[in-house]
């Protein structure tokens, strides 16, 4: 089982409504939420907070856990994608060698915009999360 962890960044518009950051991937030319795999002796935390920081260049406040992706890769592995929400983002994205550019938007055009199921899924409880805090 390939074991990896992420983050959902979402923030309020002017509006009060949530919008979420998605990251295009110029490898696999698709739309995803930031995530990667656990390097050895790292938390399942560490690695989201980590992978969220590599890729899109910002630091944000941890909140609590969403649901886990569970899905087979490319190359056939099990794998299992744990995801936290993320608010109050800092920092500045740069593109570089993963991501090539990100897109802040609505939940249901993040759900559109999405190229995998599994991580549609994950947006499911963010709502409930993000009018809670």
């Amino acid at each position: 089982m390939i074991e990896a962890a992420g983050g959902v960044i979402w923030r309020p518009d002017h509006k009060g409504r949530i919008e979420v950051l998605l990251i295009h991937r110029p490898r696999y030319d698709d739309w995803s939420l930031p995530k990667g795999k656990l390097d050895p002796g790292e938390s399942h935390v560490e690695c989201a907070v980590r992978e969220v920081r590599e890729e899109t260049g910002l630091t944000c406040t941890l909140g609590p856990e969403l649901a886990t992706a569970r899905y087979v890769d490319r190359k056939g592995r099990p794998k299992r994608v744990r995801y936290w929400a993320m608010h109050t983002p800092s920092g500045t994205f740069h593109p570089n060698d993963e991501v090539d550019d990100v897109a802040w938007l609505r939940l249901a055009d993040a759900a559109r915009r999405l190229t995998y199921r599994h991580d549609v899924t994950v947006l499911d409880g963010l709502d409930a999360v993000a009018v809670a805090s």
